[in-house]
């Protein structure tokens, strides 16, 4: 056991989590990834493996200049019948820049005899050749000890003495790894607890991966009994379920556990940013309900709820949620009461009198649009532009007079079956009738590049905008395709804002329409633009 208070972070995402089904790295995508873990504090950065791909070399042939981080080499130890001082793969990464490596080695006596059909003295032999040539060849080693757990419930001398081995080769952290995500907390506790009986948990750090949901619930655990390195993941990202998930380790260690982890009280600011960075890189859509830094992460839908949040918010939030750079949304919804649509006027800077006639009208003009629909407790930005419209603080940017939406299935010259969509829109902006045609993948995405070649020589603040997500959803299954269709769409900028947006109609195009124009007068009128028209 240890008493010792801080924790170090060693972030596995530049690797693990390219092993995610659908997530390919680039080096620029490795690159600022890494930057933002080392402006945040994490203390290990594991920048992938050597020599196991050209993508991985050519990061590690230029890795950033980090001001707090250590670069981290991950490989594996040596071959058998080769010397740990010939092997190449362990060359490979002892030749990098970084000047710390994480090498794997199997801890399991299943593995060792039936899957490298070798004998258990010569693989600890093994072990501890290849720690202690790295030992004098960088200034750091760190021992990953695969299927740790596994291991430790089927042959537990055997599991415990490749752990000491690698410690006495000189190894700085002995990572204890549930690879398959198959232990539970408690065993997590209990083997943990009794591996740092033996050996100091300052040496003792966790990998775990989240097949049972419990990576991070593990991670902690292992912590409370004395290991002081932990492994994750942003986002959780990772192979089959993932692996701990960093940004919620972070907090929880932080907050929760007061935990010292190096990491500045105000970078805990830092963690919505970052996650959302992720996603934005690799083109994902976002876990609106990820625990922390979700956008439902602090968000209250039922009046008695608001009410209690606005007296005291400790009521139904764990923690404020500036301190994570995430903040608290007051849903508006056919649940709502007049407390929602008051904390949502202050939460956009409305000033109004909570006995105005104008709060009852908006809330029955809400109920009665979301019966017919409508759900603004995902679309915020329509909400809002629904409640200013009815103060009359919006202005109209451009005026639609009519849209034309085709669609075409054709074979093309090289025999290939392709599907192409056209829009002709026809808008009054700047005083002109203005007439503009896009095409598109689709019929949304067409309409939305003809909307913006009309609008752009106008609003020039519409550059960076661009539309993340799209969803729909029919309301009416018995209606069958004439039934009511609901789209939401999600758009964001390069200042890193998003906003959401809804539109309603029997016709999808229609519906789509709709959500877009929100979506662009939206952004027009928070980036405080001159209507043109």
């Amino acid at each position: 056991m240890t008493a010792d208070n801080r924790v170090y972070l060693f972030d596995t995402t530049l690797r693990d989590g390219a092993q995610t089904q659908g997530v390919d790295f680039s080096v620029a995508d490795k690159t600022a990834i890494a930057i933002e873990l080392d402006r945040i504090g994490i203390d290990y950065i594991e920048g992938g493996w050597p020599g196991a791909n050209p993508t991985d070399d050519r990061f590690f042939a230029a890795p950033p200049a980090f001001n707090r981080a250590r670069f981290v080499a991950f490989g594996m130890t040596r071959r058998a019948g080769r010397s740990a001082a010939n092997d190449p793969g362990l060359n490979a990464i002892l030749s990098t820049q970084a000047r710390t490596v994480c090498m794997v080695g199997k801890t399991w006596d299943f593995h060792v005899d039936v899957a490298l059909e070798l004998g258990r003295t010569e693989y600890i032999d093994m072990i501890a050749d290849s720690v202690a040539v790295a030992r004098t060849r960088v200034d750091e080693v760190m021992f990953d000890a695969e299927h740790f757990f596994d291991g430790y419930k089927a042959n537990r001398d055997y599991a415990m003495t490749c752990l000491r081995e690698a410690l006495r080769a000189g190894a700085r952290w002995l990572v204890l790894c549930d690879t398959n995500g198959g232990t539970l907390p408690h065993d997590i506790e209990r083997i943990v607890g009794e591996v740092c009986a033996e050996i100091p948990g300052t040496s003792i750090g966790i990998h775990c991966h989240n097949d049972t949901e419990n990576a991070v619930a593990n991670s902690l655990a292992a912590v409370r009994v004395g290991a002081r390195q932990v492994q994750g993941t942003i986002n959780g990202l990772g192979e089959r379920c993932g692996n701990a998930n960093m940004i919620a380790l972070i907090p929880s260690l932080m907050l929760k556990m007061g935990y010292d982890t190096g990491i500045p009280a105000e970078n805990l600011a830092k963690l919505t940013h970052l996650s959302r960075l992720l996603d934005d890189r690799l083109n994902l859509v976002p876990n609106r309900s990820a625990a922390y830094v979700g956008s439902r992460a602090f968000a209250h839908k039922g009046g008695l709820h608001v009410s209690a949040v606005e007296k005291d918010p400790r009521t139904y939030e764990h923690i404020d949620p500036a301190v994570v750079g995430n903040e608290r949304i007051i849903v508006v919804s056919d649940q709502a009461g007049r407390s929602n649509v008051m904390a949502r006027f202050r939460q956009i800077g409305l000033e109004i009198d909570p006995r105005s006639p104008d709060v009852m009208r908006l809330l029955e003009i809400v109920k009665e649009r979301e019966a017919n629909g409508y759900a603004y407790d995902g679309a915020d930005a329509s909400f809002e532009l629904l409640a200013r419209r009815e103060l009359h603080t919006v202005p109209d940017y451009f005026v639609l007079q009519s849209f034309r939406v085709l669609a075409e299935r054709r074979w093309n010259a090289r025999g290939e079956l392709i599907t192409l969509s056209e829009a002709t829109v026809k808008l009054d902006v700047a005083k002109h009738r203005v007439m503009e045609v896009g095409e598109g993948n689709g019929p949304v995405n067409a309409l939305d590049s003809a909307l913006r070649k009309a609008l752009l020589p106008h609003y020039a603040e519409l550059v960076d905008m661009r539309l993340i997500d799209f969803k729909v959803r029919i309301l009416d299954s018995a209606g069958g395709t004439a039934a009511i269709t609901r789209v939401m769409i999600e758009s964001a900028d390069g200042h890193g804002q998003r906003w959401t947006t809804i539109g309603v109609s029997p016709n999808i195009i229609d519906a789509s329409y709709n959500a877009l124009y929100d979506a662009i007068t939206y952004k027009l009128f928070r980036d405080g633009a001159t209507p043109a028209v």
